[in-house]
């Protein structure tokens, strides 16, 4: 079949710039060399490939990428290196979404770079784990190779994913059984040697041109996104194409004046709470449950049933009740000092997954299977792998401590004893509530840049099933597969990367912040229960654990009205921010000034959501919206806010009378009686086709700038 020509490579090359969440990054700053060595082999001659970001030079052309490599080159010594040998030598020039090169220097070499004029920082490799689960302490197969990561002040950074291994992942990424593609679509993948050569071509930074993956990670990542393009139709518009629920596009996130690059998601981190890209030209990403659960029901001898999850499923294992055993004085299950032959073991844990020593143990033992209770911290949510050999299901805290009060009661008598069994049911979907928010997902508010709501939006990250590289072993198994479940926000990103991409084939005239109000504009804040969206403890979920609320790829194709920045309007918002000498840096463009493209304060950028200080003192905001919809249009504002906060929108009305026209209002927030320190609401803009929903904060924590 005929192959996605164009979409395919745009959204490979998009999931090269996955990104972490919390930066991992060593940051030289002040001019010096400043290298914490973490190993003995980190001395002074010891060569280390380094990413260095430099002032945009304004006597260079942009276009001029031979005189940008000559500039450079000139940041290094020339000769041989005192050792005898070779001197240091250019490995990438940047010119397009930052000016910089990588090299391999020692750090005598480095610290001479930093004291050339126009240097700004180095960005070391560093190898760490993957950015899904590592920090909430999920073990992965493997660790993810030379990452380049940024700081807090969110340079611009590129990063290879783990790599694909497609010709291995053909039940993945082929097309094999679809049905013929509709309209403009012209195929599904395979993605093969074209993904592996368009969009590892952007990650050669550090690692030579090999782009296999040995972790798994960029093979589910990848996996994830193509099954956007490849995924169900959700009904765009006749002969555009087809949609998904699944990933979409990106391009690198530094601010410069490439129009139809796709705005780039970034994950919005794990724990602890704070999150990282912060950035507003950044689609900031949370990562939430789904509709699917890996049922495991625990049912006890008095008949009392919880619901479970694993991956692990054995039927046959529920077909009769076995003695419940729960140790009592190491209730982690790594030593037994009795007979638990046989028996359902009540075990639990300190991490978001069950620790593999504590399956072992349990097998080693005679034990028949097992039940981990989760750690509390995480409430509601389940975060499953892959464990063979052993019956097991994970329930949450609440439903722990229910199955602990029954097996520290004792037997009500010898001839009703402590009975378990777990019922397996397979894949169950349609579950309610869905989506919650992932325990792991960071929360906002936005440290760096309080008036601007982060995350921006929220994507399944939960217990996600795809592509895995068949050389990759999942949990030590020695099987092959060629499909996995992970969890992070990096399981989150690349579903709404497939629907940025899904967006910018259907509008490619779109510029990227068109892109991201569309997809923040159309999300849902309700669950499929109809309720407000719940967090891991079921609580009602904050904007700043959802943003403007679950991604919703059908609807994102035709908002109806965006909110639109460019390249002005950020550094503007740069300039007020941070300075002139940053908005240079950031924007990569040398000649501007902060005189010339003015002063934009935070809540006064034309961002799809609003967030202003909580006060008596009214503070008022102005949005601009332009009209992607019919012609002609009129569109009336309903605002959806606590009675004790008052918001005046002005005009109420807004009629258009012409596509791509743009009509401005201002939004007045103040507060009226004590409703606590953060109110929460939203604005709505409907007309007989559409509904334009803009999250409202009022936080008492804001302040105004």
């Amino acid at each position: 079949m005929a192959r996605l020509s164009r979409v395919l490579p745009l959204v490979a090359c998009l999931l090269v710039f996955v990104f972490s969440a919390t930066p991992t990054l060593s940051i030289l700053t002040d001019g010096r060399a400043k290298i914490t060595q973490q190993s003995t082999s980190l001395n002074d001659g010891v060569d280390r490939t380094y990413v260095v970001l430099l002032e945009p030079p304004a006597h260079l052309h942009a276009h001029d990428e031979a005189a940008h490599r000559r500039w450079h080159e000139s940041f290094l010594r020339p000769g041989a290196r005192a050792d005898g040998r070779d001197p240091p030598t250019i490995r990438h020039s940047y010119t397009g979404v930052f000016s910089g090169f990588a090299a391999k220097l020692t750090v005598d070499e480095l610290a001479a770079v930093s004291r050339k004029r126009g240097f700004v920082r180095a960005f070391p490799e560093r190898r760490g784990a993957t950015h899904d689960d590592a920090h909430a302490g999920v073990p992965r197969a493997g660790r993810q190779a030379g990452r380049l990561e940024r700081d807090q002040l969110r340079r611009g950074r590129g990063h290879r994913d783990s790599g694909h291994r497609p010709h291995r992942l053909a039940p993945s990424f082929g097309d094999e059984g679809m049905s013929p593609p509709p309209g403009k679509v012209e195929g599904l993948l395979p993605v093969a040697r074209q993904v592996q050569q368009q969009a590892c071509r952007l990650g050669l930074l550090m690692g030579g041109n090999d782009t296999t993956d040995n972790v798994g990670h960029g093979t589910h990542t990848a996996g994830t996104a193509t099954g956007a393009l490849r995924g169900r139709r959700v009904g765009v518009r006749a002969g555009q194409g087809h949609g998904s629920r699944n990933r979409a596009g990106r391009a690198p996130g530094h601010v410069q004046g490439h129009p139809h690059r796709v705005r780039r998601p970034a994950t919005a981190a794990r724990r602890p709470p704070h999150l990282s890209n912060e950035a507003p030209w950044i689609l900031t990403v949370a990562a939430g449950s789904v509709d699917r659960s890996y049922r495991a029901t625990v049912r006890l001898g008095d008949g009392e049933a919880f619901d479970g999850e694993s991956l692990t499923q054995d039927k046959r294992f529920s077909a009769k009740e076995y003695p419940l055993y729960y140790p009592r004085d190491s209730n982690y299950c790594d030593v037994f000092d009795v007979n638990i032959t046989g028996k359902v073991v009540l075990c639990d844990t300190e991490t978001p997954l069950p620790p593999l020593s504590s399956i072992e143990a349990v097998q080693a033992a005679g034990g028949a299977g097992v039940v981990f209770v989760n750690e509390a911290d995480f409430g509601y949510t389940i975060v499953v792998e892959k464990y063979f050999n052993l019956p097991m299901s994970q329930v949450t805290a609440t439903d722990g401590a229910k199955i602990m009060g029954y097996a520290r009661a004792g037997p009500p008598s010898a001839a009703a004893p402590l009975n378990a069994t777990i019922l397996f049911n397979s894949t169950m979907v349609h579950v309610k509530p869905a989506p919650i928010v992932a325990a792991f997902s960071s929360r906002g508010p936005n440290v760096a840049s309080p008036g601007v709501l982060k995350p921006d939006i929220m994507a399944p990250g939960l217990n996600i099933l795809a592509a895995w590289p068949t050389m990759v072993p999942v949990d030590g198994d020695t099987e092959s597969y060629n499909y996995n479940v992970a969890s992070g926000t990096s399981m989150a990103t690349p579903h709404v990367t497939g629907i940025a991409a899904l967006v910018k084939k259907v509008h490619p005239d779109w510029s990227p912040s068109a892109v991201k109000s569309a997809i923040m504009t159309t999300s849902s804040a309700v669950d499929n229960a109809g309720h407000p969206i719940m967090d891991e403890e079921h609580r009602k979920a904050s904007s700043y654990s959802i943003g403007a609320g679950h991604v919703d790829g059908a609807k994102a194709v035709d908002p109806g009205l965006v909110y639109d920045l460019g390249v002005g309007e950020y550094s503007a918002y740069i300039c007020a921010l941070l300075g002139e000498a940053a908005m240079k840096t950031i924007t990569g463009n040398g000649n501007l000034t902060c005189a010339a493209v003015g002063s934009i304060p935070e809540a006064q950028l034309n961002y799809p959501a609003i967030v202003v200080p909580l006060s008596d003192k009214k503070f008022k905001v102005k949005r601009t919206v332009t009209n992607v919809g019919p012609a002609k249009s009129r569109y009336t504002a309903h605002v959806h806010v606590p009675k004790w906060l008052k918001v005046k929108v002005e005009p109420e009305e807004l009629e258009f009378e012409a596509a791509m026209e743009k009509k401005t209002f201002t939004v007045t927030v103040s507060r009226e009686g004590d409703g606590g320190q953060l109110a929460e609401g939203s604005l709505h803009w409907k007309s007989e086709d559409h509904l334009v929903r803009s999250p409202i904060i009022a936080d008492a924590r804001v302040v105004q700038r």
